[in-house]
């Protein structure tokens, strides 16, 4: 009767070794080609849990969530400050796929920043900007700029409440002009106003006398502006 050798079970070296490098579950830092440095969780051999990403080349740093592969999830994202080498955080938020998506702060600079709702890297939803000149606007957004209804409240004290396109005023809107103590209500295109009233709420009015003006149908002479200046 002819004796059959046991296969072979123990596994090879080249079957070891990878194993040893296949990343999964919590490893130690993990040191890129170029340089930049990741320790975290990893899930088949991409970072996935919670993990630090270190870019060499700029000195930037995310320090949050992964998933397989990307940022996903809560994390904030910080870059090195080259004259100080100390770290200042750009964006504490929300992350999908990669990219700014859900609630998070974006700090521009000390100046400004803006708190409010993200959509793959762009300002979207509903948000408040202060920015540098000291204007603030809240309300809302698409795609990085003020898109709908929103307030803004300038520097120097005046305010627009009323809609907004690709960043403009645009459509109804009111504007209060502080220096003059004078109220604007009515149609905005293209950051113009177009068709409207203007009262007196105030201020100097011996600076800025408003004629006075009678319409006979005020309602339809805004409907006809809206009619040919809207689309």
């Amino acid at each position: 009767m002819p004796f059959l050798k046991a296969a072979r079970r123990t596994p090879t070296r080249s079957a070891v070794l990878e194993n040893k490098s296949n990343k999964c579950g919590k490893h130690a830092s993990v040191f890129s080609a170029n340089g930049d440095e990741y320790t975290g969780e990893w899930l088949n051999n991409n970072k996935h849990g919670r993990g630090i990403q270190v870019w060499k080349k700029s000195g930037a740093i995310y320090n949050g969530e992964w998933k397989m592969g990307k940022r996903d999830g809560y994390g904030t994202y910080s870059v090195l400050l080259p004259n100080t080498k100390t770290y200042a955080k750009k964006y504490c938020g929300e992350w999908k796929n990669g990219k700014k998506h859900g609630h998070g702060i974006y700090f521009y600079n000390s100046c400004s920043a803006y708190e409010g709702q993200w959509s793959e890297d762009q300002r979207s939803g509903f948000g408040r900007m202060l920015f540098e000149n000291a204007d603030v606007y809240e309300g809302e957004w698409m795609k990085d700029n003020e898109h709908g209804l929103g307030l803004r409240r300038y520097a120097n004290g005046n305010w627009y409440e009323g809609s907004w396109r690709d960043g403009k005023k645009w459509g109804n809107g009111n504007f209060y002009y502080r220096d003059k103590g004078q109220l604007y209500e009515g149609l905005w295109v293209r950051g113009e106003p177009k068709c409207g009233t203007l009262e007196d709420c105030g201020g100097d009015r011996e600076r800025c006398p408003i004629p006075l003006v009678m319409l006979v149908d005020v309602q339809m002479v805004l409907q006809e502006a809206q009619l040919v200046h809207l689309d």
